[in-house]
């Protein structure tokens, strides 16, 4: 046993050098810097605007609108008070000097136009000075103020020839009352509201996947093709100590170093996405409901994705020790692992942009014939309750490790270990 610890302890130690530190804590503050940043841009984003406006008019019809713009989230200014001469051309002029994003102009015989239910154009001038975000998020503030104006004039006009109506039932009639059902739970509530909750709190799950599996198996597949490349591997097979203890020892220090990084990566990450969220979380409504139809990660529930995440390691780990038996050198490795990378990547798509049970059925037993995609899998059906297949995936992915890892101990037991290879390129000869 000590024999297995001071194995693992060696291959841990291997793997966690001085780059593999500094790159995990330059990723941890580059996440951290950009999401402060993406963050701060959001706030711009939403915050409350100010819109300067010019007012030519001068109606109690006019002066009524911009109050009605203060009450929907707009901060207005009047350029009246603030330029020598009520003149459109020296609004812009100041407009640009002060740095002033959007300007809106009313003109005149606007309020004597609306009066007479006939339209009339108010000026909206936008200044894009940066392709940011915010600029991006506050080019919207135009349509809000045109919305913001016409709900008003509108609202104005229902109540002036019927003010025994309220406006808001003539216009929209119809109203909806919307339920959710999910297996037999049922609640009222939007359901794109709880679409849109359970994919913002999810969305993470596919990319801590790939990252785990992708990241440990990388690391043994590197490790084994620098061993056999520095000729150690076979000082190693020397030491007096079971071919299958050092497979599981290999297997076992790069998935604990794999996991570890992969978490530290991922808390990155998360901070990251926090910013471009705004730091904004989901809304007591639409928890109560979630919470209702069981949308959530129960203990139980946690279980069986960490088994089935560990099982995915596993069977990467497997077959990574295999391709890095077949590599030549560290740089051949880089080739040999295209194929782990792929298997990978196939069902991290899949889980993003398309459900698995809408696929067509030899598209899907293709799927779920790759061990990597069932974690994918599960971290959905375990919300919907659907814990059969979650089980048959478990019980596909530890046939697959058992069967690689039998594998990997018949090559570690012979010496073909150090003679294994496959060459991408044919050497030329003279």
């Amino acid at each position: 046993m000590n024999k297995f610890l001071n194995l693992l302890n060696k291959e841990i130690r291997e793997l966690v050098t001085f780059q593999l530190i500094f790159s995990l804590i330059f990723t941890l503050i580059l996440f951290n810097f950009m999401g402060s940043i993406t963050k701060s841009e959001m706030k711009k984003a939403i915050e409350t605007k100010d819109i300067y406006v010019l007012d030519l008019d001068k109606s109690s019809i006019s002066k009524e609108l911009l109050s009605n713009l203060s009450l929907a989230n707009f901060k207005v200014k009047l350029l009246n008070d603030l330029i020598s001469k009520e003149d459109k051309d020296i609004a812009l002029d100041y407009a640009k000097k002060e740095k002033i994003n959007f300007v809106v102009v009313i003109p005149k015989d606007f309020g004597s136009m609306v009066s007479k239910f006939q339209p009339i154009e108010v000026e909206i001038y936008s200044f894009i000075r940066s392709f940011s975000l915010s600029s991006n998020v506050g080019s919207a503030v135009l349509e809000q103020v045109i919305n913001a104006m016409n709900r008003y004039m509108s609202d104005m006009f229902i109540k002036s020839k019927l003010p025994e109506i309220d406006p808001e039932n003539l216009k929209n009639p119809i109203k909806k009352k919307e339920f959710v059902i999910v297996k037999d739970k049922i609640a009222e509530g939007s359901t794109s509201d709880v679409l849109n909750s359970i994919y913002s709190q999810t969305v993470f799950i596919p990319i801590i996947l790939m990252i785990i599996i992708m990241y440990t198996s990388q690391m043994v597949l590197s490790a084994i093709a620098m061993e056999k490349q520095d000729k150690t591997l076979e000082t190693l097979l020397t030491v007096p100590i079971s071919r299958r203890q050092i497979v599981i020892a290999k297997m076992m220090g790069a998935g604990i170093v794999g996991i570890i990084s992969a978490g530290i990566y991922m808390y990155g990450y998360r901070s990251f996405m926090d910013g471009v969220t705004g730091g904004i979380g989901v809304s007591s409504s639409t928890s109560d409901i979630i919470q209702k139809l069981g949308l959530n990660f129960t203990p139980y529930g946690y279980t069986l994705f960490g088994i089935s995440l560990f099982l995915a390691i596993l069977c990467g780990l497997a077959l990574s020790t295999i391709l890095g038996v077949l590599a030549e050198d560290l740089k051949s490795a880089q080739s040999m692992s295209l194929p782990l990378i792929f298997l990978v990547m196939i069902p991290y798509f899949i889980s993003l942009f398309s459900d698995i049970n809408t696929l067509s059925l030899p598209v899907r037993l293709l799927i779920m014939a790759i061990p990597f995609s069932h974690p994918f899998i599960a971290s959905r059906e375990i919300l919907l309750g659907n814990y059969n297949i979650v089980f048959i995936g478990i019980l596909y992915m530890l046939i697959v490790f058992v069967a690689l890892i039998i594998i990997s101990a018949r090559i570690f037991a012979t010496d073909r270990i150090l003679t294994m290879k496959i060459r991408f390129v044919r050497k030329k000869t003279i």
